[in-house]
């Protein structure tokens, strides 16, 4: 299966590679694309077996963001999201997920975090709310909104907790607000819910619905939304040191004959460059194997792996962005004109940088972890 989901994100990444002005003046993706994506089966890779998904590896899964950014990254990005919002399925009542994911090509996206406010009504919820980065939602069959859960017959000084409603896309408003700088094909625009009726059944609550007890669900869903990120970023890195590699054998700087290529100060920074993507890349792929080895062995994964996990997410993505940069940097002026594909890899990998799981804070708390024996919440890692 590992195999074919690679060679399907290959075979996708050189085609969608042609279509990147079209989605970027559309400012989403097209249901033929979505549909592609699905029909390759990236959205069922974070889906339980037991619904027909595939609950690939978590390395796996990094291979074919990577490899769809390369071609790109507005599809990378709406891949990851909808994977890891299809894994909300692991925690309905099977016959409710079965009756959702009805088909293969089923798509769920949406925005986990809590914007929502849901109210109990018998055995329903009144669902209310506006959530923003609602990428890939208006491609979606299901909207899946981050919601906090109120009962007006518990104790007034009950917390609400952070639960996740899936509501037919039917049911959603989108708002036109996704006029981005980068990332503009993933119509990550905001959506309003109101007054929309959702069933006790089609809501999941993060951290009080029990996972299956199978290797992928021991990585949090923010866990896999931040391996999403990094394997995305470290896709455009990749394009555009190649974009540049292929630029640089004929551009020549004003009053030179010499391409590009042959002066050393564009070898030395373009060898630094591949070094920095390869390192960053190596650690990322050698953290996340770690802990998929303790996983895949019925063993929890443990501080040090997590610790070593986001920390390897942010530096690939922080590496990857200091890529980037040289790429565009390098290439000269050529750079700011829209026919550059340097100019689009910039403002990707620049608005990946502005999602809030990718912060210095775990870095920080990797340091503290590694010198003290500093108190922390698992939720932090």
């Amino acid at each position: 299966m590992s195999n074919s989901l690679l060679t399907n994100a290959q075979k996708l990444a050189q085609a969608f590679s042609q279509r990147s002005d079209e989605f970027e003046g559309a400012r989403r993706l097209p249901m033929d694309v979505s549909k592609a994506m699905a029909q390759a089966g990236i959205y069922r890779m974070f889906v339980p077996q037991t619904l027909g998904g595939s609950e690939t590896s978590p390395i796996v899964s990094s291979e074919v963001f990577e490899t769809l950014a390369q071609g790109d990254a507005a599809c990378a990005w709406v891949a990851f999201i909808a994977a890891t919002s299809g894994s909300a399925l692991a925690r309905i009542e099977t016959s409710v997920a079965r009756e959702m994911f009805s088909t293969p090509d089923t798509m769920i996206a949406g925005v986990f975090a809590p914007n929502g406010n849901a109210v109990k009504s018998e055995n329903e919820y009144v669902l209310n709310g506006h959530w923003q980065w609602g990428s890939g939602t208006q491609n979606a069959d299901w909207v899946l909104a981050g919601s906090l859960l109120t009962d007006p017959l518990q104790a007034a000084d009950a917390k609400p907790r952070a639960h996740m409603c899936l509501v037919p896309q039917s049911s959603v408003e989108f708002l036109d607000t996704w006029h981005s700088s980068g990332l503009k094909g993933t119509g990550s625009t905001d959506f309003r819910i109101n007054d929309c009726r959702v069933p006790s059944a089609h809501i999941v609550g993060l951290e009080v619905d029990k996972m299956p007890d199978t290797p992928l669900f021991q990585f949090p869903n923010f866990t896999l939304l931040a391996l999403g990120i990094a394997a995305v970023s470290m896709g455009i890195a990749r394009a555009a040191l190649d974009n540049f590699v292929e630029l640089a054998q004929d551009k020549k700087r004003a009053g030179s004959s010499a391409p590009i290529a042959e002066r050393g100060h564009t070898q030395m920074q373009i060898a630094e460059a591949e070094a920095t993507l390869r390192s960053a890349r190596a650690f990322y792929y050698d953290s996340l194997s770690e802990a998929w080895t303790r996983a895949t062995a019925g063993q929890t994964v443990d501080i040090e792996q997590r610790r070593n996990l986001r920390l390897s997410i942010t530096h690939a993505v922080m590496a990857s962005t200091k890529v980037v940069d040289c790429a565009y940097n390098l290439a000269g002026g050529v750079s700011v004109y829209q026919s550059s594909n340097l100019q689009r890899h910039f403002r990707d990998v620049h608005t990946a940088t502005g999602h809030r799981l990718i912060t210095r804070a775990p870095v920080r708390l990797a340091g503290a972890l590694r010198l003290t024996d500093v108190a922390f919440s698992p939720a932090d890692l």
